[in-house]
């Protein structure tokens, strides 16, 4: 019996749900056992369906999403709906309509975005995994704040039929748990995978002085241990060009939907949004450095590579603070590549807030990646539960 209330209680402090459905209960099937929150730009059936967006909030999803049917018929009981940055525009969620979500291991801390609520929600145990979506680090941004795992898929892997898109070009939908294998159980059902082994990699990949991004020192103390820990051949890259860049060539004609959507809306969007589509509207494409950036990528990793970065340059911030420009830069570059990438914890600070590496692989590599991860994790032993 699932005890919705409970649930509202506890995650008033946090808002990270938006909506429950009272009505939710296990099935039969291999995730029976599990519960599960959905990004509110998937769609689920009985729920509004808003992709965050104060417009939509009388949008309500007919039927599930596709990803969510398939989580559904595996057993898993869906609670509800996550909070989210406007549009999937943002790394805070801090939600001009639907309120503003706080990190679990620190209220009044961002829990990071797009998908805030999915990372908190984890994070706090109200739910067992979360959807999230991933257009730059949607998802392992709030899985590296909020101290847990987050996986982004290869591009295509998932079938993304019923979400809100911000730019089909890189979303994907992926999955946010507390531990690996929770995160495994939730890939076999939702993935196509495009490998039938779990072949180790035989070679590490680094960016070379991290390329110049600048990190904080538990950051880069996390991302030593792990290199230490990876014992395997390596070999540095350099980028086309600065992680900024790319992820502002990536940005250059996004959400092209949302922004005819709202000009039919003119006083639908917050304005801070507006200002956002303003500044996206303005970047200049630049296609050959994305191809550029597909090409160093995919050559470095060819087939038993597995590159790895610091997931985000700092830790959770201070909700009314000024976000990091640098949020998205390194992950940003595996949704420009259509690689797999998997956020786990690597350390924390003094003060207690997580840091966090993540590993890419190339395409098709989750179930390496899973495995490669939970060898990690054994001798990591970095996640913490919220005190």
């Amino acid at each position: 019996m699932i005890d919705i209330a409970d649930l509202q209680r506890r995650n008033a402090p946090l808002r990270a749900f938006v909506d429950f459905d009272r009505e939710a209960r296990a099935g039969d099937g291999p995730l029976a056992d599990l519960t599960a929150g959905i990004k509110s730009n998937i769609a689920v059936r009985g729920l509004p369906w808003t992709g965050g967006m104060g417009h939509r909030r009388g949008v309500v999803a007919e039927r599930d999403a596709a990803v969510v049917a398939r989580l559904r018929e595996a057993g898993a009981a869906i609670l509800g709906t996550l909070n989210m940055d406007e549009a999937a525009l943002g790394a805070v969620t801090d939600n001009a309509f639907f309120g503003r979500t706080h990190n679990p291991l620190r209220l009044g801390y961002t829990a990071g975005g797009s998908s805030g609520g999915s990372g908190a929600a984890v994070a706090a145990g109200l739910c067992d995994f979360a959807l999230g979506t991933d257009t730059l680090g949607s998802v392992r941004i709030p899985a590296a704040y909020c101290g847990i795992y987050g996986l982004k898929p290869t591009l295509g892997s998932v079938d993304t039929e019923g979400i809100v898109f911000l730019d089909g070009r890189l979303d994907t939908i992926g999955p946010l748990a507390r531990d690996v294998e929770t995160l495994a159980r939730t890939w076999q059902i939702i993935g196509r995978d495009r490998e039938e082994g779990e072949d180790e990699f035989s070679r590490l990949v680094t960016l070379r002085d991290l390329a110049a991004v600048e990190c904080q020192p538990v950051v880069i103390a996390g991302y030593q241990r792990v290199v230490a820990a990876l014992e395997l051949d390596s070999i540095q890259i350099n980028l086309p060009a600065n992680p900024t860049a790319i992820r502002l060539a990536a940005l250059a004609g996004a959400g092209q939907a949302l922004i005819r959507d709202l000009r039919e809306h003119r006083d639908a969007a917050s304005e801070e949004l507006k200002t956002i589509l303003q500044l996206v509207e303005q970047l200049p494409e630049n296609e050959a450095l994305l191809n550029a950036t597909r090409r160093a990528m995919r050559d470095a990793l060819r087939d038993d590579g597995v590159l790895l970065m610091p997931t985000t340059p700092h830790v959770a911030f201070a909700h009314g603070t000024r976000p990091p420009a640098s949020q998205a830069d390194f992950t940003g570059l595996a949704n420009v590549a259509g690689l797999p990438a998997l956020a786990l914890p690597s350390g924390q600070d003094p003060t207690g807030l997580p840091a966090s590496v993540q590993l890419v692989g190339p395409a098709g590599s989750e179930r390496r990646l899973i495995a490669l991860a939970r060898q990690l994790d054994a001798k990591l032993a970095a996640y913490s539960a919220p005190a």
